[in-house]
């Protein structure tokens, strides 16, 4: 491929709506375009990459049993609807009608779709397990499209659904798509992804693990161990809290005027904030059901572990009204007194494991002091359950050592899905004895694309992606400085046919621009491997060669310029092949 025939220009300045390293340099490199907010052209150079993603995924997929199909992007709506899963997901889900009236969407994900064709296809024990895949693209309407390809609204995934006999059977397949999901991040160069324990959510099973790529622009948050045996998503994370129980002291009420917030509270009373309890008010946004959650003042409430403690999709903070109407007072609130008919009540562990605590005295203006739950509550119906936020230091449940923080960048999931899907669309099949039950299924996503952003954002320098030799766009790129100079041109053109002949990809830069802008493209290009042709090199029969990233540099000879630069691509690509 010659630079001069490439579409895609590099460009100098900075797009001013990229805030990540990578979502720069996609722009600037050429490899996407913005088409409208979190929609992209792919150009050349990006499609050359995900190409060579999509194959070893394929490769890793295939080498796993896997059948590659193609479902359509438009679906009925009525597939989701069996389901159930068409009023639970939110606006996300972009829906319409067609010209015929009938209700449509644009998939963000296929289970429907995979299961309604499999109840089809498969009917009896001999025929499973068996897992399928596509690499499709799908739609998910995002409200804030952020950081280029990491988080947009059209995408490219893989996407893989196994189905089996039993659980047992899902169980030892889940753990052969894990080990293929390693390896594939490992082959495209991402030697910082970690498998994390992970909240299923809308998808539904109980089991459910986060393929993390490690970097600080991650829009996702991790706690680890120190040595990693603990990785949990804080949507599930949990640490070794322990809660010191002391002899009950009398309830007293104490005014605390014009005091709202735990800080003001603690303050006016002399306390720490571990010796407050925080009252927070949240509504199921289906129903309208009021929720009062009340944890220990230094700790915050886990809006994911409530929500799955609940089996609610989605929680909102309550109003004003709807606490005043339970008998609670905002600002100033506690269970106590409060109507256990018209709220739900949910004690975090740190609240109900906690003696003599400051809590509201629903009344404007005072607050109790020694609230104990199991004293003051006996008469109360409420729940006690795990719903705190892990805080960086807290004890892992593993180890008791600290936990550490990270931020992620999710590149892939996997899922134990259960029986969600098939019972519900009567996916099932008939078991030795002839009686028909329900389908166990799993299912398994990479985001193509986001993985292509997840690398640059990774293997980089100041100057551009540096990309591995197994996706790079092309694994060789030839500058010909001065090319218009007596064998310049003939040269590379040479070397380049000579690395064609061999297996190789190149690039040749054949434009005639100054070295600087050349090399500047180069390093926004991001080839691993460089030949330089200049007059002044060959004038003693040699070529600049050099790995991008580095600042060293070797002379080779003309002669056998090809042969070694293919021999050294050959050595690059046998350590991604697993």
């Amino acid at each position: 491929m010659k630079m001069s025939q490439l579409v895609g220009r590099r460009l100098k300045e900075v797009p001013k709506d990229a805030k990540t390293e990578s979502h720069k340099f996609l722009i600037r490199g050429g490899y996407i375009r913005p088409v409208s907010a979190g929609i992209y052209d792919l150009l050349p150079a990006g499609k050359r990459i995900v190409a060579k993603i999509e194959r070893i995924i394929r490769e890793e997929m295939d080498r796993i049993d896997g059948q590659e199909i193609l479902m359509p992007v438009v679906l009925p709506a009525d597939l989701w609807q069996e389901s159930g899963r068409y009023d639970a997901v939110g606006a996300e889900l972009l829906r319409f009608t067609d010209r015929n009236g009938k209700p449509m969407l644009l998939a963000m994900t296929h289970e429907e779709c995979v299961t309604a064709l499999v109840r089809t296809e498969v009917n009896s024990y001999k025929q499973l397990p068996v897992m399928l895949y596509q690499i499709q693209t799908k739609y998910r309407d995002e409200a804030r499209p952020r950081a280029g390809l990491i988080r947009t609204r059209e995408f490219t995934m893989k996407d893989a659904y196994s189905f089996h006999t039993d659980q047992a059977d899902l169980e030892k397949y889940y753990a052969r798509a894990h080990e293929a999901y390693e390896r594939i991040f490992k082959r495209i160069g991402l030697d910082n992804v970690l498998s994390i324990e992970s909240n299923s959510g809308m998808m539904g099973g109980k089991v459910s693990h986060e393929f993390m790529a490690i970097c600080d622009c991650g829009e996702d948050t991790i706690f680890v161990s120190p040595d990693r045996s603990y990785r949990a998503n804080r949507e599930i994370a949990t640490a070794a809290w322990t809660f010191e129980k002391s002899a009950p002291l009398p309830l007293e009420k104490v005014a605390t005027p014009g005091c709202k917030t735990i800080e003001e509270v603690a303050g006016f009373l002399g306390v720490k904030p571990e010796n407050t309890g925080k009252a927070v008010f949240y509504c199921d946004a289906a129903t309208g059901e009021l929720i009062f959650a009340l944890i220990r003042g230094d700790f915050e409430v886990n809006e994911s572990k409530l929500a799955n403690l609940l089996k609610v999709n989605e929680l909102k903070f309550a109003d004003d009204a709807s606490i005043l109407a339970a008998g609670a007072v905002p600002g100033y609130a506690s269970p106590l007194g409060v109507d256990g008919k018209k709220v739900r009540i949910v004690l975090d562990r740190s609240a109900a494991e906690s003696s003599n605590l400051v809590v509201g005295a629903n009344e404007e203006g005072f607050h109790f002091k020694n609230f104990n739950a199991e004293r003051d509550m006996a008469e109360s119906g409420y729940t006690v359950a795990d719903i705190a936020t892990v805080r960086p230091g807290d004890p892992c449940p593993k180890t008791g050592k600290p936990l550490e923080m990270l931020r992620g960048i999710e590149v892939g999931n996997i899922f134990q899905l259960g029986t969600k899907y098939s019972a519900s669309m009567n996916c099932c099949y008939l078991d030795r004895d002839g009686k028909s039950a329900p389908m166990v299924m799993g299912c398994y996503g990479i985001g193509v694309g986001r993985a292509m952003a997840s690398v640059a954002e990774y293997s980089r320098d100041e100057y551009g992606p540096i990309w591995p030799l197994s996706i790079a766009p092309w694994q060789v790129e030839i500058c010909a400085l001065n090319p218009n100079k007596p064998g310049v041109s003939e040269t590379s053109e040479t070397i380049a046919r000579e690395l064609e002949s061999k297996g190789v990809e190149v690039l040749l830069d054949d434009r005639g621009e100054k070295a600087g802008s050349m090399f500047s493209d180069a390093d926004l290009l991001g080839v691993p491997l460089r030949i330089v042709v200049s007059p002044k090199t060959l004038e003693a029969g040699q070529v600049e060669f050099r790995r991008r990233g580095s600042r060293d540099a070797e002379l080779l000879a003309v002669g056998t310029a090809a042969q070694t630069v293919a021999d050294a691509v050959k050595t690059g690509l046998a350590k991604y092949n697993i």
